[in-house]
């Protein structure tokens, strides 16, 4: 199948909060490492730099500290990947004012599970506001071929929520593909749980490309989840299609619906697949084993990649396919982001060619 892309100036965009992330070197677990690598980062933003390392412009909406040396940072980074960006620069309001996040967080190793740690408080981020955007240039006259929205931003605060509500009803209403990956977290729904509830459902509603596990869709969606059944991947992967033909009927306007599939075997090596399910079309990728530099940004890698395949113009069977190499990629990387040289890069990830390139 095909998805109609609007001519557009940016590939994908996608509000959100960045941050930074501070990783121990060498593995080491947070608390007994005094080498930390920083990185820019954001859910959002990693699912961007796919189509932007590969030459896509794509557009970040999101907010800045002003004189902030860590937004001054940010900033760099961003235009490092190709990313440009929108959003005011916000007085920090004194030493207890705003910042952006911090998100502290090692690779773990062997039987060692990687652990995360997210500093929050005072985040920045949290205050976007749709009116900071000027929606009608940005989606009606230069145009956006999709709109990526995350479930992390949009849970973050009453004020994200109506954000990324606001920007998905605009950039519908002027031809833009709109991407929603739930990405449930239940220490961001305490106590709004009604009001999440009911915002996520509007956006679904609008929403072209539907990202998400079978966790996601139950709670964050109200949809039944997958019938009890055998513990195998086949079993699994036929329930996950059951589930998804209760999420079309309550949501005929999505397309697309995908998942990742990951066993962890060590914080090593992941078994590492994929379903999808584009038009009428089922497409899997059976889990492979991978090798594990650091996952965190794996997920993202996925949505990125299958973005990049619809933005592109690619056949509906490459999207999957992109996704799990962009994945992989992500994975094998200390950054939270898939950073590919080029579109063969990836075909050879996804074949299994790690020769040499000379």
């Amino acid at each position: 199948m095909e998805l109609k892309v609007r001519a557009h100036k940016y590939a994908v965009a996608a509000p959100t909060s960045m941050g930074v992330r501070i990783t121990p070197e060498n593995r080491m677990a947070v608390q007994n490492s005094n080498l930390f690598y920083l990185q820019s980062t954001s859910a959002e933003s990693n699912v961007l730099n796919v189509a932007s390392s590969l030459g896509q412009t794509c557009l970040v909406l999101t907010r800045f500290v002003q004189g902030s040396p860590v937004a001054a940072f940010i900033k760099a980074q961003l235009r490092a990947r190709n990313i440009f960006f929108e959003g005011p620069d916000v007085e920090q309001g004194g030493p207890w004012g705003y910042r952006h996040q911090f998100n502290i967080a090692d690779s773990g190793f062997g039987m060692r599970a990687a652990r995360v740690w997210n500093d929050r408080a005072g985040e920045v981020g949290r205050t976007l506001d749709a009116a900071d955007y000027d929606v009608e240039r940005i989606f009606g006259q230069e145009g956006v071929g999709i709109l990526h929205l995350s479930g992390l931003i949009a849970a973050m605060s009453e004020e994200t929520t109506c954000c990324c509500l606001t920007l998905a009803k605009e950039a519908k209403a002027r031809g833009t593909l709109v991407s929603f990956d739930l990405n449930y977290r239940a220490s961001f729904w305490k106590g709004r749980e009604a009001e999440l509830s009911a915002a996520f459902k509007e956006i679904a509603a609008v929403s072209d490309i539907l990202v998400g596990n079978e966790e996601d869709f139950q709670l964050c969606l109200g949809i039944e989840g997958p019938e009890a059944g055998g513990r195998g991947l086949a079993s699994k992967i036929e329930g996950f299609k059951g589930m998804i033909g209760r999420v079309r009927v309550a949501y005929p306007n999505a397309k697309v619906f995908a998942t990742t599939l990951r066993e962890v075997l060590s914080a090593n090596r992941n078994l590492w697949g994929a379903v999808m399910l584009a038009g009428d079309d089922w497409y899997v990728e059976e889990p492979r084993e991978i090798e594990i530099m650091d996952r965190i940004g794996g997920g993202d890698g996925f949505t990125g990649g299958v973005l990049y395949g619809i933005v592109s113009g690619k056949p509906a069977e490459d999207w999957i396919k992109l996704g799990w190499a962009s994945g992989a990629l992500a994975a094998e990387s200390l950054n939270d982001w898939a950073e590919p040289a080029d579109e063969k890069q990836l075909w050879d990830i996804y074949k299994g060619n790690a020769r040499v390139q000379r």
